[in-house]
Order: C-alpha cells, then structure tokens, then sequence
C-alpha cells in the first residue's frame, strides 16, 4: 500500500497485491514495465483464451500456447459480476499462465462516464499489467484515451520507447464522427511515449498509420476475432 501503515484486520478488497513495490506517477497510476522478448505469432482474445483453455486443460494441466491474450472486447465478458479478472484475478491467472502473456486489460474510458471511473480503469489496466509482468510473462501496455481531459494521465505509467498497443475493433477510428478524436490521441501518444512499434489489434487500415510508418515507427496489426472469422468463412465459400 502506498504511504499507509498496515492495519489489523484489513482485507485487500482494491487489489493492492498487483502494485506491491510499484512505482507512481503524480497521477497514483502504477508504473507497468513492459516484457516484450520477440514479436507475438498470434493475438486471442480473452474469450478464446478461455476457450481454449477448457478444451486444452482437460488432457494436458501444463500446456502452453504461444500467444498474447488481449482484452478487446466488450467489458462484460471479461469485467462483469461473475467473470471479473479484476474480482477474481486468481481464477483469471489459471488461464493467463498457459499463455506468453498479455496485452494490458482494456477497462473502458468512454467519452460519457465519470471522470473518476475513467481515472480508476487506467489504474486497473496498468496495475493489472503490473501484476503479470511480475509473474514473469509478456506484458505489453494498451493505451486508451478519451477526450483532451485524459491526457494528463492516460499516458501515464508505461514506457517511453517501448513497444505499446492499441484497439481499432470500437467505434474509433471506424466511426467518421470519431475518427478526429481517435487521430489527436494518437499523435498525442506518440508525442508523449514515442514508441518505437504500435501493435493494432484490428484495421489498420487509416492515413494516421501510414504518417506513423512514414516517421519510421514501426505498425504490426493483428486482425480482430470478427475479422478473422469472416475471412475463413469466406476462404470456405471461395
């Protein structure tokens, strides 16, 4: 815990286990340090990372698969009552541990919610992130932002110069509307983290990207789950 004397009698309902002997900014967000040995063959979901896990747990308790597990899909499967990675991050970890690692959980920041709840799931992405990466498993850190008013802090606590990822699967940058928005966080991230490679779990297929490539940083995008199922379906037809 940070600058607090233990107590008797507490129980650890905020999860302070994942920051133990973290770093802050000024911000409190827990500094996630980034594990990123070779560039991941493959990007599953946490949805088929527990399929997978249920097919593959029954015939082999130590098997090991070579991906990076990301968390971009909607929050309730892997955020709601009974399914919370956050609530029960032990149950999370029996599947997390099969895998290479993880890209940091993707809590939601959403233009409309309350700026504390917007505050707090960045804490959550990146004490969550820092929790894994002391396990000692690949971690590497999505970024999320909002409005201008996020800036301050939704940068904080990852890596300058280091690898990063974000999510294309929402309404940004698909949605006209909020293509602006979507481009001016992402410059704004680049400015402020300049990363070396931007992992980009769906389309990349924007002018943001190609500038980006243009100033010799490195894009590498993985289909999203929709995506590669529609692809197989239509190889089938074909």
């Amino acid at each position: 815990m940070r600058n607090s004397r233990l107590r008797t009698g507490l129980k650890d309902n905020w999860n302070a286990f994942m920051v133990k002997d973290a770093s802050f900014s000024d911000n409190d967000i827990p500094f996630c340090p980034t594990r990123y040995s070779a560039a991941p063959k493959k990007i599953v979901t946490w949805t088929e990372a527990k399929h997978i896990h249920k097919i593959k747990n029954l015939k082999d308790k130590d098997y090991s698969v070579d991906a990076l597990i990301c968390f971009y899909i909607d929050d309730y499967k892997f955020d709601g009552k009974r399914s919370s990675i956050w609530t029960f991050p032990d149950r999370a970890f029996r599947v997390i541990k099969h895998f290479k690692g993880i890209i940091t959980p993707d809590f939601s920041t959403y233009q409309d919610f309350p700026h504390p709840i917007k505050l707090y799931n960045t804490y959550r992405m990146r004490a969550f992130g820092h929790w894994i990466w002391e396990q000692g498993y690949d971690v590497i850190n999505n970024v999320r932002w909002g409005l201008e008013d996020t800036y301050r802090y939704c940068f904080d606590g990852i890596e300058k110069n280091s690898v990063i990822a974000i999510g294309t699967v929402g309404g940004s940058p698909r949605r006209i509307k909020d293509r602006a928005r979507f481009e001016e966080g992402l410059y704004k991230m680049v400015q402020v983290l300049s990363p070396q490679t931007i992992i980009v779990y769906g389309s990349d297929n924007y002018p943001c990207f190609e500038e980006l490539r243009n100033r010799g940083i490195q894009i590498v995008s993985f289909p999203s789950e929709t995506s590669a199922s529609f692809m197989r379906r239509r190889d089938v037809r074909v």
